[in-house]
């Protein structure tokens, strides 16, 4: 498959040439910077000025988990449900508030305030996350404030914060290692000279056996930052990222897990090779001490070529190898390879500019913040399914071909109104217009020739209301609408025909109240609904289904609570050492909530009030960290998740192919212990699943995974 790579050709051709012509940064500039790196400034801004719950991790808070995965980090967080793959966190499959997190299609997921889905409109799934060992932080934004992003905004904003530059020179070195072969290490080094500010980072991951999942990984990033003059500065940023892993989409049978077979490795000759390169620009200006303009322009390409051997449920099977699990007497309890592969080969280019202006603006003595963007944007998909003759073959039959293109545009105002010292009020519009076409040149091992294209356009309202009572405490309220486009390929059928679907409409309504109550507590506490005229679930084989297409969920209502309080008890003792405790809980009634029926014949089951699959009704999470003035540090994380249905009927008793069934309530421990060597220098040792806990991650794609068991690693940090 060969594709363009000219939009990457001309950023880096941008990078190279923006690095002649810079001198000194002013204060000027440092006090206005506000470039769309961070969507959340700080703690401060949320308490007083995000419209809507908002939850920010860190650099302290990531380095202090030691997690080899962000999957740790996120479902400490209120409202949201992690599900694990392969328990690395490869691939991120992240659910808001009762969402389906397959694939976290439901979610925007930016690095530095840049898209990095596969195709952020018409492919939006993640089979790239980026990895949380680049981090210096987190932020997860829920409320009517993500309407300014897009192009998903059902769900939320979760948006991956990488280091800057370095003032002084500075060298980074980690190193991981740990049972099953397990091995991260990382090693950087960043400066600034006069106008100019570069950093660069190596990682490397590795592992011989993560559960059933080995891998290895080399993910490379450099980012340089160049003061043009006192009030406006560029920086840039590079990304190569490559993965080889042998991902898999079949699971254990249900006699597999019950008999203790956890982590039964039934395909060990799937591979995913994953390739990605990436670039951006970002200029800033201060226009004038009460306005910005900032500018991204960005451009990335991801391969992902996947070998799957072939199987199947049915004994009579045509082309089988002989290897054969779980128990052949139950009707499809068992799994027999077949002699042949499904090559799912895709590539996908993308490339993007948004400009933005914030201004402060006094009408009438009333202070206004506008914030004005806009983005442009290019995807391209290509695809092919090539259908080998022998369980290792990469090359043969090629059975699918088509390219899929899309062009969008959107645009979006919000007004931050200073009504009063007290009261802010945000009211806020986006409008979204996509246009995209399927280009089919060969289906079923027969060429063709099938070009359809479509389009739809949608405003995207949202208001916000902060009303500070004092400097501790804020209520927040606010309502938006939930936008999510068709997926291409399920909006245009194999035979070109346009089903002229709309886009996945939500509104969704919150109400807070957020509080310091005191130097060393905060407490926030979030009522939300997310109401669905239709919710859209796409068929696909990484949520069970087979073949492509929709099935129309219907009218779905989420209702729930979410609650934090984080306290420093060593402050509030005023003891020497310090000590923090965190908890986390969320609530969610998600449910179908109109009369539709599955099944045919004279007993169709009508899922009105069944819950929606994978969303579990309860999470919880709780964490201690305490850190001795002699340099002894320790973290203690537990998590609690409800029992989730895995279909529309809510069925209870599991299918032998352990597809369907309950997923049982589970409870994982994490711990870790640190020690100090110096102010830039540690060891740690950490153990992930203390308890050594048996469960159920998942039953998707196609059958069940069995979460990681107890896993113990250990490690240096060195900051010279």
């Amino acid at each position: 498959m060969i594709r363009s790579k000219k939009y990457l050709l001309i950023l880096f051709a941008l990078v190279i040439f923006s690095e002649q012509t810079f001198s000194q940064e002013s204060d000027t500039l440092k006090k206005y910077e506000t470039s769309g790196i961070s969507i959340i400034s700080d703690r401060s801004a949320v308490l007083g000025n995000i419209p809507g719950s908002a939850v920010i991790i860190d650099q302290e808070q990531l380095r202090s988990m030691r997690s080899i995965s962000g999957n740790q980090i996120l479902r400490t967080m209120t409202g949201i449900n992690v599900v694990d793959e392969e328990g690395a966190g490869l691939r991120m499959n992240m659910g808001i508030r009762g969402l389906d997190p397959d694939r976290s299609r439901a979610l925007l997921v930016l690095e530095d305030g840049i898209p990095v889905a596969l195709a952020p409109y018409g492919e939006p799934e993640l089979y790239y996350t980026p990895s949380i060992d680049r981090m210096s932080g987190i932020e997860v934004l829920k409320g009517s404030g993500s309407i300014i992003y897009g192009p998903q905004t059902i769900g939320g904003v979760l948006n991956y914060i990488t280091s800057d530059p370095p003032i002084a020179p500075e060298t980074d070195f980690h190193f991981t290692a740990g049972g099953g072969g397990l091995l991260n290490a990382k090693v950087g080094y960043g400066a600034s000279q006069g106008a100019t500010g570069f950093m660069a980072e190596m990682h490397h991951k590795r592992a011989d056996r993560i559960g059933i999942t080995n891998y290895n990984i080399y993910d490379f990033m450099a980012k340089a930052k160049f003061t043009i003059n006192e009030r406006s500065s560029v920086s840039a940023k590079l990304g190569v990222y490559d993965e080889s892993s042998n991902s898999t989409y079949v699971g254990l049978t249900q006699n597999m897990y019950d008999a203790g077979n956890y982590f039964q490795i039934i395909a060990p000759n799937d591979e995913l090779n994953i390739r990605r390169y990436s670039a951006s620009l970002n200029y800033q200006s201060v226009l004038s001490e009460s306005m910005v303009f900032n500018t991204s322009v960005f451009a990335y390409s991801t391969s992902r070529f996947w070998r799957r051997q072939d199987f199947s449920r049915n004994s009579t099977a045509s082309n089988q190898t002989g290897t054969i699990f779980g128990d052949t007497s139950v009707a499809g309890g068992a799994i027999y390879m077949r002699n042949s592969t499904g090559n799912r080969d895709r590539a996908f280019d993308v490339f993007g500019i948004q400009p933005q202006l914030i201004s402060n603006v006094n009408l009438f003595g009333i202070e206004n913040e506008v914030n004005i963007g806009a983005r442009f944007l290019i995807e391209k998909a290509f695809e092919q399914r090539i259908n080998g003759t022998n369980f290792r073959a990469t090359s043969g039959n090629l059975v699918d071909d088509e390219i899929r293109t899309g062009v969008a545009l959107s645009a979006f105002i919000q007004d931050r109104i200073h009504l009063s010292d007290k009261l802010v009020v945000t009211p806020g519009i986006r409008f979204e217009h996509f246009n995209y076409e399927r280009d089919i040149s060969r289906i079923s091992s027969k060429d063709t020739s099938i070009i359809a294209n479509q389009s739809l356009g949608e405003f995207i309202p949202g208001l916000g209301i902060n009303y500070n009572f004092n400097d501790r405490i804020t209520l927040f309220a606010g309502t938006h609408r939930g936008f999510a486009p068709p997926r291409t390929k399920d909006a245009i059928t194999n035979q070109g025909a346009a089903l002229d679907l709309a886009a996945e409409l939500s509104w969704n309504y919150e109400l807070g109240l957020r509080s310091s109550l005191s130097n060393y507590v905060y407490v926030e506490l979030t009522a939300y609904m997310l109401d669905f005229s239709n919710q859209v679930i796409p068929v696909a084989e990484s949520a069970g289904g087979l073949g492509f297409g929709l099935v129309n969920g219907g009218s779905t209502m989420h209702r729930g609570l979410e609650f934090s309080l984080m306290t420093d008890i060593g402050r509030a003792l005023n003891h020497n050492n310090s000590i923090i405790f965190s908890l986390n809980g969320t609530y969610t009634d998600a449910k179908f909530n109109s009369d539709r029926f599955i099944g045919g014949g004279d007993n169709p089951q009508n899922i009105n009030g069944n819950r929606l699959p994978y969303a579990p009704e309860y999470t919880i999470s709780s964490m201690i960290q305490y850190k001795t003035n002699f340099g002894i540090g320790m973290n203690l994380n537990a998590t609690y998740v409800g029992q989730q249905f895995t279909d529309e009927l809510n069925t209870l008793i599991p299918s032998s192919d352990g597809t369907i069934g309950l997923m049982p309530e589970y409870y994982l421990v994490d711990f870790t212990i640190s020690y100090e060597l110096n102010p830039k220098s540690d060891l740690f040792i950490s153990v992930k699943n203390l308890t050594d806990e048996r469960y159920i991650a998942t039953r998707r794609p196609q059958g069940i995974r069995a979460g990681i068991p107890r896993l113990i690693t250990f490690g240096i940090d060195y900051h010279l």
